[in-house]
């Protein structure tokens, strides 16, 4: 190929073909460079001239393509991916790439494969929370109400730090992030906690049943399970919304 290059991952020798109809950013297909035993994942770019309007649109197309690529990709072999929008000039341009970071490429590989990441988010009513408009309530209702919504939000953060201690020890490592809550619009929750863990494909079946386990205990919160999927907070980036 010639021409600029989307680039999604490095990764070791597929186990298996990637799927034929998969396609990545603009629907190009993806492509496989071989550099010394490492593979490169790209495809061409897409020729794109959004307008400013669009242009929110198109990045988060953008985002899911990559992520697309991505994903089938860790059906196949463990790859390590590379941020949304990665770009090079040409296919000399990704390989002088990949030597210049061989190593350390080589080193981050070794220690992701196998491995898979797994994002839990954890919400606790918020402490906003009112189901009337306070009329007839007298202060001492108001009181009483507030000071049970502190307790039930000391509970939620002290059960979420116990349940992030617990999910840490089966891990191998974790990312914690300050807690997102969900839009006013959507529910009356907060974040409490918002973590990522790198476990090994083999403890993955205990870490979903330690998972549902909490979800049966924990007082009054709700408890959000992403993946497996690819190590994108251990790859030295944020996480990705």
């Amino acid at each position: 190929m010639t021409g600029p290059r989307y680039v999604y991952a490095v990764c070791r020798p597929l186990d298996a073909p990637l799927q034929v109809q998969l396609t990545g950013v603009g629907g190009a297909p993806p492509a496989l460079l071989h550099h010394h035993g490492l593979v490169v994942v790209v495809s061409a770019v897409p020729e794109a001239d959004p307008s400013p309007e669009a242009l929110p649109d198109w990045l988060a197309a953008t985002v899911r393509a990559h992520r697309g690529v991505v994903d089938a990709l860790s059906t196949v072999t463990t790859p390590l991916p590379l941020p949304p929008a990665t770009l090079y000039r040409d296919d000399s341009a990704v390989r002088a790439m990949l030597e210049a970071r061989e190593d350390d490429f080589r080193l981050r590989l070794h220690r992701l494969h196998g491995r898979v990441e797994w994002g839990v988010r954890l919400y606790a009513a918020s402490d906003d929370d009112d189901d009337g408009d306070g009329s007839g309530a007298g202060a001492g209702d108001s009181d009483r109400g507030e000071a049970e919504g502190a307790e039930a939000g000391e509970a939620a953060e002290a059960f979420a730090r116990t349940l992030h201690q617990a999910l840490a020890w089966l891990a191998e490592d974790s990312r914690l992030w300050a807690p997102r809550s969900p839009a006013p619009a959507e529910t009356a929750e907060r974040g409490v906690l918002d973590a990522a863990y790198l476990v090994p494909r083999a403890r993955s079946e205990e870490f979903v049943e330690m998972i549902e386990r909490a979800r049966a205990e924990g007082p009054g919160v709700r408890i959000e399970l992403v993946g497996p999927r690819a190590a994108y907070s251990f790859t030295g980036g944020e996480p990705w919304a």
